[in-house]
């Protein structure tokens, strides 16, 4: 007669534990120990389970693990979107410093709305994940409530500040803005447009940044924003810079907040034969893939999100294993890199 062990095994056609410390020679108890790597078990018993493994194909559950141990293996990452390649290279930065940690990537997306955030933290928080990953703080108050009540180690990515007790890892958006119309501003420009789309918190403290340069050297124009709620991309970029020429004929550069936009705005330029830049200059921002190929290349602010990506797996692992980073708020630089377009 099967035992009740190859009985579970034929009638749900996984490979269990049971049956690697069988096919091992050693006990189930043993065999968890030898794949958990601890200390007590010898190199041989420890080579002849993972040999087991092998053989068997053998693949542990990761929710039977976190149930025995009381310890989970997912880390929750909310993102506000995957079609923009900034979060892509964030979430691949954070993929590389977990995973051979132990630990897997809970993903998800919030589309920039902060009710759905919610909706995916619930959803999340009842998978008891190790710890969260989330963008920013722009976020509803139950949100707020929900991570703190969780008692999870979490690390706010993309933006920084000093709060106390929060661990933060990103940018000054605003000086970044600032930094990015102030060279606009040495190149001898002066009537300096602002267009944006999405017009989420990060993109409306470059619009702050913006704002405080032109301010500054007394030539700000409060006319010379466009800004959209629609999602950023190619063909609203394209768009907007032919609104913005049609409507404010004097503008002599265009700082666009994303480079899919001033990308647009570049391939707009070109078809209706404005000279790109000496007609207007054309700025955007985060240096994405594509923005060093234009006609002309174009100048941006090359935004470090993946040293934000590593930089805050790193110390949500710090947390996780019950260490105190310091400093809890990092503060990465970014850098204008000045290309053919202004």
């Amino acid at each position: 007669m099967a035992s009740p062990a190859a009985r579970r095994r034929r009638s749900s056609g996984r490979v269990t534990l049971t049956d690697v410390a069988r096919e091992a020679g050693v006990s189930p108890i043993t065999a968890s120990r030898a794949l958990r790597g601890e200390r007590g078990v010898g190199a041989e018993l420890v080579a002849r389970v993972q040999e087991a493994v092998k053989r068997l194909g053998y693949v542990p559950d990761p929710a039977a693990r976190a149930l025995a141990s009381s310890r989970s293996t997912q880390v929750a990452v909310l993102v506000p979107m995957l079609s923009n390649t900034l979060f892509v290279d964030l979430l691949e930065a954070v993929h590389r410093i977990l995973f051979p940690a132990g630990y897997q990537s809970l993903i998800g997306v919030t589309h920039y709305d902060p009710a759905e955030e919610e909706l995916l933290l619930r959803s999340y928080l009842a998978h008891r994940p190790a710890g969260l990953l989330v963008t920013g703080f722009d976020r509803t108050e139950a949100s707020r409530q929900l991570i703190l009540g969780s008692g999870l180690p979490c690390v706010h990515l993309m933006e920084t500040t000093e709060a106390p007790g929060v661990y933060c890892v990103g940018f000054s958006q605003v000086e970044a803005g600032a930094a990015i119309t102030e060279h606009l501003l040495s190149r001898g420009r002066r009537r300096i447009a602002f267009v944006a789309a999405q017009l989420d918190p990060r993109t409306m403290q470059r619009a702050e940044g913006y704002r405080r340069a032109l301010r500054q050297a007394g030539c700000y124009d409060a006319r010379l924003e466009l800004l959209s709620p629609e999602r950023s991309s190619l063909a609203l970029g394209a768009q907007l810079f032919e609104e913005l020429l049609a409507t404010r004929r004097d503008i002599d550069a265009v700082f666009f907040c994303n480079d899919d936009l001033a990308q647009g705005g570049l391939l707009a330029a070109h078809r209706l034969r404005i000279p790109v830049p000496g007609r207007v200059a054309i700025a955007g921002f985060n240096d994405l893939a594509g923005s060093d190929q234009m006609l002309p290349p174009l100048t941006t602010v090359h935004t470090p999100r993946v040293e934000v990506g590593e930089a805050g797996a790193r110390m949500l692992l710090q947390l996780m294993r019950g260490e105190k980073p310091s400093p809890s708020c990092v503060k990465l630089p970014y850098r204008v890199v000045v290309r053919q377009s202004t």
